[in-house]
């Protein structure tokens, strides 16, 4: 009689390309035509809101340039605990995956000890994605945990 395998075979490696998000593209674009109206439109004295409102408009632009020259970046989560996962071809050290609703960020430590972090926007990760780097996420907790034991 043939026997069942005791744990089913290791599923295929996550791999993700993180991308500069169109949403908040968008959203840093409304905020550097907003934050230099919201300024001009409050009690600060005009001999200092005009000045301050080009600064504010100024830094939206650099922030909004800056975020949209970001290069595309590789991730790639095996599912063995052991092996690292790596970012670009590099080994990460640490790794983790947090959530926030559709939000995956992802924070990480490489090898020389720096840290770094990305950010998955909706636009950026379609649900089946986001479902395979949860899957991924939880079998690399799950395997990196230490084994429960009864006292």
């Amino acid at each position: 009689m043939h026997a069942p395998p005791i744990s089913s075979p290791p599923s295929a490696p996550c791999r993700l390309e993180w991308r500069p998000s169109r949403w908040l593209l968008a959203a840093l674009a409304l905020l550097s035509v907003l934050a230099p109206l919201s300024i001009l439109g409050s009690d600060m004295p005009r001999a200092c809101a005009w000045p301050a409102a080009a600064l504010a408009a100024l830094y939206a632009a650099w922030l909004l340039r800056r975020e949209a020259r970001r290069a595309p970046r590789a991730l790639l989560i095996p599912t063995q605990g052991g092996a690292a996962a790596s970012l670009d071809g590099q080994p990460l050290a640490v790794l983790q995956v947090d959530w926030r609703g559709p939000l995956a960020f992802v924070r990480w430590r490489d090898a020389d000890g720096r840290a770094g972090r990305l950010a998955w926007w909706p636009d950026t990760l379609p649900p089946a994605v986001r479902r395979e780097l949860r899957l991924a996420a939880q079998a690399r907790a799950a395997s990196s945990a230490p084994p429960q034991m009864a006292p």
